[in-house]
């Protein structure tokens, strides 16, 4: 179904629904599933199931794939499909969290950096191998959130997880900032990434913006606002 098309509230639970939004900044996944789950209460659904399918940083946009009804038994099927990235990073300094959540805590000299080492660096780091998630980050810890530890500034060690980058491409060179693409499997860390492009240039580097544009076959491009969205559940209507 498309948005279009969703007229009654009872086909998006009898038949379920994968809404394709384009996720806010500064919103967490979790707060767009609350809202529209919110909404669909306010119409009498108490029990409805709604998830999403990868969830995206609070500073990233894009693709967020918001299961309905039965829909939410294809979130794992849709979790494991190739994701597509556009990120911009900042060469030279490093943050905590690898991106702007938390200010600069050093600085590295760039003036060694070339685009042909910067491609380099790029093809140094696709393919299959193991990548450690950011300390600020939601991976669990004995039962605890790893931010957790890293705000009580605690150390702890997070297991490294396996990954392919199938290809990254150097969209836009101009030092100190770059633009990139991403093609990558589930559970790679984009933000990681960016700090191990700032290791494989001799420096350091963070994630400035970064936007999912791609989910398996759902493309950024189709995707709606979170607030258009919600105003057609609201317009939907119901036969409670």
């Amino acid at each position: 179904m498309e948005i279009k098309d969703i007229n009654l509230v009872e086909n998006l639970v009898e038949e379920g629904y994968v809404a394709l939004i384009d996720k806010p900044y500064e919103w967490t996944s979790t707060d767009v599933v609350r809202k529209v789950k919110f909404r669909l209460n306010r119409k009498g659904y108490k029990k409805i199931k709604v998830g999403h399918a990868g969830t995206l940083d609070p500073l990233a946009t894009g693709v967020l794939l918001v299961c309905i009804g039965r829909a939410t038994k294809r979130v794992d099927e849709l979790q494991a499909e190739r994701k597509e990235y556009v990120a911009e990073l900042m060469l030279g300094a490093t943050t905590p969290s690898f991106d702007m959540e938390h200010p600069v805590d050093r600085t590295y000299p760039t003036d060694h950096i070339t685009r042909e080492k910067v491609e380099a660096a790029l093809l140094s780091l696709t393919g299959e191998r193991l990548q450690a998630p950011p300390i600020y980050s939601a991976k669990k810890v004995e039962g605890v959130r790893a931010y957790e530890f890293a705000r009580a500034g605690e150390d702890v060690a997070l297991r490294k997880a396996l990954i392919n980058i199938y290809s990254i491409t150097l969209e836009e060179y101009a030092m100190p900032s770059i633009r990139i693409r991403v093609e990558c499997s589930k559970g790679t860390y984009i933000r990681s990434l960016a700090q191990e492009i700032g290791e494989a240039l001799d420096s350091g580097a963070y994630l400035t913006s970064l936007r999912r544009t791609k989910s398996g076959d759902y493309n950024v491009e189709n995707a709606v606002q979170l607030d258009d969205f919600l105003k057609k559940l609201d317009e939907c209507e119901t036969k409670l």
